[in-house]
């Protein structure tokens, strides 16, 4: 059977492989503590799985439109205003299945073959392989430290083309933590705008951000009303495989997304969202933002253990639960560094060689996601792993 230059292209998804690698050892009897994959350990918030439970005798369960049940853009626009500050019409609300179909969705909608795109180097390598399969050019702008590993006005300004058609972003990113300012942000889209090119700004770890005291992380739309923003039920309210997620998109382009959605997959999942409804209760959101200081108190935990080991963070992370790591100091790459970690420390991590080429082969990323008490067990073997490669580098 022939395959498509399209499959053959795509890359293996290195989280999701030595997760895998992972799933071996502990099926041979080994306890592997996983911090490879950004999976929260709380699960939905109480309110969704007591609402889960609650329509689940109901064996109906019909399709709903292809932009979502309307109680829920509803609620999710009315969670910009509570959270954000920023009032959207909910019509302008497109609910789909996971921030993977809202991807899905504004590429078709957005990318003809040819088009070039910017997106920053490093990154979350899905963003980009979407924007290849529909025949995009995908520059990869490289990025490092000063500029927290994120684009800026003057990378962007550096690598634009008269062939540029649109940008991506992710703040807070994947895999590195960090965000990109909000005035670098502005002057970016600005920039973007006036060159008539489309701005994508992935901000599903937006409300998992760090906030001057008593201020709401800012998104995108507080200044670019026209972005398309995606975001998802997965990381804050902790619901990964209920496969749910969301854009914000300008009002033209709602009858594209709709016509593709009702095409690609027809709906978002009804019991998924029915039970989403229960997210944006206040009890809800206090318990979410509960957990927000939790994994700000287990960033710190691994901060503190990776400066214990003298392991770089050349940067540190300001949201999501990632940190960056420079492991070039131990005298090995990122690939061995993780493949020597999950086989003689049973620490499962992922290489840099996922989200790009610029810092691939020197940086690890490591998801603090995990519980406080894996976390211990994991910075204490990855404390004794890395005493044994010093030594041994030592000794050369």
């Amino acid at each position: 059977m022939k395959v498509s230059q399209r499959a053959q292209s795509i890359t293996p998804f290195l989280a999701m492989e030595f997760g895998k690698r992972a799933a071996e050892l502990e099926a041979a009897g080994h306890r592997v503590i996983r911090l490879n994959l950004g999976e929260p350990d709380f699960g939905a918030p109480p309110a969704v799985r007591a609402e889960l439970q609650r329509i689940a005798p109901d064996t109906a369960l019909p399709y709903t439109g292809a932009l979502g049940l309307p109680a829920l853009r509803e609620a999710i626009a009315g969670f910009y205003a509570q959270a954000h500050g920023v009032n959207i019409s909910p019509e302008r609300v497109v609910v789909t299945a996971g921030a993977s179909a809202a991807l899905l969705l504004l590429t078709a909608a957005l990318v003809d073959p040819g088009d070039e795109v910017l997106v920053g180097d490093p990154s979350y390598p899905c963003n980009r392989q979407f924007l290849s399969g529909f025949g995009a050019d995908v520059r990869l702008v490289p990025t490092d430290a000063a500029s927290r590993f994120q684009l800026d006005l003057a990378a962007v300004q550096r690598h634009w083309s008269a062939r540029t058609c649109g940008l991506m972003i992710a703040t807070p990113s994947n895999p590195t933590g960090t965000s990109v300012p909000a005035p670098e942000l502005a002057a970016i889209c600005d920039w973007a705008r006036a060159h008539d090119a489309w701005r994508i700004i992935d901000e599903i770890y937006l409300n998992l951000s760090d906030a001057p005291h008593g201020q709401a992380p800012q998104t995108v739309l507080a200044f670019d009303a026209g972005a398309c923003v995606i975001n998802s039920f997965s990381k804050y309210f902790g619901m990964t495989g209920w496969r749910l997620g969301w854009a914000i998109v300008p009002d033209e382009l709602v009858p594209a997304m709709e016509r593709l959605a009702q095409n690609y997959y027809i709906c978002a999942p009804t019991h998924s969202q029915m039970a989403a409804l229960g997210c944006f209760t206040p009890e809800s959101i206090a318990v979410c933002e509960t957990r927000r200081q939790e994994l700000a108190a287990r960033r710190a935990l691994v901060r503190q253990g990776l400066a214990d080991m003298s392991l770089n963070v050349p940067v540190l992370p300001d949201g999501a639960f990632y940190v960056y790591i420079d492991v070039s100091g131990t005298g090995l790459d990122a690939m061995h560094f993780c493949e020597r970690a999950l086989q003689e420390a049973h620490v499962a991590l992922t290489p840099g060689h996922d989200f790009g080429v610029c810092s691939a082969a020197s940086h690890v990323r490591l998801s603090y996601a995990a519980s406080r008490a894996d976390l211990q067990e994991g910075i204490a073997r990855l404390t004794a792993f890395v005493t044994r490669l010093d030594s041994r580098h030592r000794q050369r």
